[in-house]
């Protein structure tokens, strides 16, 4: 059951083939079998199994969605009433969230499983999923490499088939670059198109949740319970929810695809650029038309983003003090000590990292010198995209320089792994909608292509995707040992 796709097994569900009890089961022991990935910090049997049978019942009455009693997991930053919530930290290593992120509401109303919690960088802040207070996930396909980050968990499951979906949070990339290294399909929508209350917020004018999947397909379904208002979320936006799925078969003839030089020069692994390369010719056969962009202000991105980020982690991170919930030193002699050392001892090295960059960015003398400045080339970075998405309908480009290195290889380089996101992060400071989709392997390792539109361009992204996954099988490859 482990090598179908979610829409497969959804089909399976309402034709009785199999219960979602028989189902869920059938994935609770598949990650009992495969600890050692460590791509779960908390796993729900008996909530999963109670949410299976009330699945079947539905299914039974013909109430049934397309997601009723279907696996999932939850990346670890979304709040779910009664289930840990650590965000990957020994900060909140025990919290029990008394409400249900809105994303987490939408999957229940949805008839969904929940199987657990996903691992994850701490806080959202890393592309290795080696920050985590839980340890480090292995990445399926070579268990002394990293999945990527922040979301290297829902990456590693999906790809080992330990869920038949997963949630993840996109900051700089965090969807899509785990989503590359583990060989699926992630989607990190416009930003506003999903609810972040109750996501535990890293950069809150970066954020957005999304679905990683197996296929383009199992991404529109995913995303059409994930989109949609929510008053309870100030940055969410109105705008009517489309059918995700009506537009996947619309033919690519005529398609213009955009390249920009700045994604394919000095620093991108060659190999890597052979095999993206090949994928474009694929689209080329489909009917598509590529056309050489210049998007000239990319080159700042990495420099905007380690500005604008830490500031607003800074921020968003000051409520964990020690006072209120989350983890508190022993024996404070006073209050300066207990918000010193419960943050101290708290937090991880990458995390005390960030805040202390922002809080410096937002101090007095230097919010213009830095901050600032970093939202004018935030503009610009915008402006950029703007004027190439006037000319072409979608750019294309690699997720990640290299495939995936080894765990351990940059915890003591902070600059060489921040520039391992550098294709993704000026996504976020422009809120565009991006996809990584499997194109091939380098080594036997995965390497993904991808896909930005225009904003709320999902639907056309998820066909241009799905295209492409119909003439190719990248996407159905499972890492040796978890077929």
């Amino acid at each position: 059951m482990h090598t179908k796709t979610l829409a497969e097994l959804s089909l399976g569900l309402h034709k009785k083939t199999y219960s979602s009890v028989e189902l869920t089961q059938f994935f609770l022991n598949r990650i009992d079998q495969h600890q050692a990935l460590n791509s779960y910090i908390t796993v729900t049997p008996e909530l999963a199994l109670a949410q299976a049978k009330a699945a079947d019942q539905r299914l039974a009455d013909g109430t049934a969605d397309l997601l009723t009693g279907i696996p999932i997991a939850q990346k670890d930053i979304f709040c779910t009433q009664g289930v840990m919530t650590t965000c990957g930290s020994k900060m909140l290593a025990n919290f029990n969230a008394p409400y249900n992120a809105t994303v987490v509401d939408k999957f229940n109303l949805a008839g969904a499983v929940m199987l657990g919690k996903l691992n994850m960088d701490e806080f959202a802040m890393g592309s290795s999923n080696e920050t985590s207070y839980f340890g480090a996930v292995k990445n399926p396909w070579n268990i002394n490499s990293v999945p990527g980050g922040s979301s290297g968990g829902s990456a590693a499951a999906v790809s080992a088939r330990l869920a038949v979906c997963a949630t993840g949070t996109d900051t700089g990339g965090s969807i899509r670059q785990p989503a590359a290294l583990c060989g699926i399909t992630g989607l990190k929508p416009t930003y506003g198109r999903v609810s972040r209350y109750g996501m535990i917020a890293y950069a809150s004018s970066l954020d957005q949740g999304g679905p990683m999947t197996r296929s383009a397909e199992d991404a529109a379904i995913m995303l059409q319970t994930m989109a949609g208002f929510d008053e309870k979320d100030s940055t969410s936006v109105d705008v009517p929810v489309p059918d995700y799925r009506a537009g996947l078969n619309k033919s690519l003839v005529g398609l213009k695809i955009g390249l920009p030089k700045e994604f394919f020069g000095e620093g991108l692994d060659e190999n890597v650029a052979a095999t993206l390369a090949a994928a474009i010719a694929e689209y080329r056969k489909l009917g598509a038309e590529v056309i050489d962009i210049s998007m000239p202000n990319l080159k700042l991105a990495i420099p905007a983003y380690y500005v604008i980020a830490p500031a607003e982690c800074s921020a968003n991170l000051s409520r964990f003090d020690g006072v209120r919930y989350g983890y508190r030193c022993e024996s404070p002699v006073d209050l300066t000590d207990l918000y010193t050392r419960s943050r101290g001892e708290g937090f991880g090295k990458e995390v005390k990292r960030r805040i202390l960059m922002g809080t410096y960015a937002l101090s007095t003398g230097y919010y213009d010198a830095y901050y600032l400045k970093a939202q004018k080339i935030r503009r610009l970075i915008s402006e950029d995209f703007k004027a190439a998405l006037a000319t072409v309908d979608v750019i294309m480009g690699p997720v990640t320089p290299s495939t995936a290195f080894g765990i351990g290889e940059k915890m003591d380089d902070p600059i060489a792994m921040y520039l391992s996101d550098i294709y993704t992060i000026a996504i976020n400071l422009a809120g565009l909608p991006a996809m990584s989709i499997p194109a091939g392997f380098v080594a036997n390792m995965p390497v993904g292509l991808q896909l930005i539109g225009d904003y709320f361009a999902e639907v056309r992204l998820l066909n241009i995707a799905h295209q492409y996954q119909q003439v190719t099988d990248w996407h159905n490859f499972i890492p040796t040992g978890f077929e």
